[in-house]
């Protein structure tokens, strides 16, 4: 059962404000034939990393993930999704380029399987990640080699049932705190310490040690579907609209 209502949006949608943050949550099994379509809405970069796909679900869930985000931000900016351009970090972070006039909206994108989540902001940093909750062998070993050693002691002291679960929350944690500083995989999955004891939301404790540091970011931890987990990261205090949106692709 997921915990996160997400519904069409409404037909006069705008761009989120200072205090709104909106989160869409995409279906990326289409068919062939919507497939082809959000292709060609896809810039001559964007197709080129399509093709590098070796195997055809990946290469079609890629573009409907990337022609899916374009749909979503041709409607904030009320353009034609093939005319929006996108601008690169150093480490391969997209954000709007200048010429679509909407520098403060911020977004950052994940898909696992067959789901993409979405998320949107005004002048905020954000990071999202999605997983889809599978069973790991050897998860208390990963825990012990990229989480904190408080974190992992908590993983161990876990019935067997529940650290799937934890491990996932943390994980999601981490991630979606490193995509919204622009790190990404680049950065250290040690630096963000996390709370991971059952039943607590899950926050920031501090990142590299810096308690101070960390309750800059706010955390939202959710269920977008059976079988996976989401955490979104934004930077800025706590006194945030999150909305849910169904995005038909």
């Amino acid at each position: 059962m997921n915990d996160s209502n997400f519904q069409l949006p409404p037909s006069n949608l705008c761009s989120p404000s200072y205090n709104e943050v909106h989160l869409w949550l995409a279906n990326l099994d289409v068919p062939i034939e919507r497939v082809r379509e959000l292709a060609t809405i896809l810039s001559p970069d964007e197709r080129a990393r399509a093709e590098r796909f070796y195997f055809e679900l990946h290469r079609n869930r890629f573009i409907v993930s990337r022609g899916g985000l374009r749909t979503i931000l041709g409607r904030y900016l009320n353009i034609k999704p093939d005319r929006v351009e996108f601008e690169y970090s150093s480490r391969g972070k997209p954000k709007l380029a200048d010429s679509c006039g909407a520098e403060q909206l911020r977004f950052n994108v994940s898909h696992s399987q067959d789901l993409a989540l979405y998320g949107f902001s005004c002048d905020r940093a954000i990071g999202v990640d999605l997983e889809y909750l599978r069973a790991i062998d050897d998860v208390q070993k990963i825990a012990q080699r990229f989480f904190s050693t408080q974190e992992s002691a908590i993983i161990d002291s876990l019935p067997e049932d529940e650290r799937i679960a934890a491990f996932f929350r943390g994980w999601t944690a981490k991630e979606a705190y490193l995509k919204a500083t622009g790190d990404g995989l680049a950065g250290s999955l040690e630096a963000p310490e996390v709370s991971l004891e059952p039943g607590e939301p899950v926050r920031l404790l501090a990142l590299d040690g810096d308690s101070q540091a960390a309750a800059r970011w706010h955390l939202h931890s959710f269920i977008p579907a059976v079988d996976y987990i989401a955490t979104v990261a934004i930077e800025g205090d706590l006194n945030l609209k999150i909305s849910n949106y169904q995005s038909i692709l």
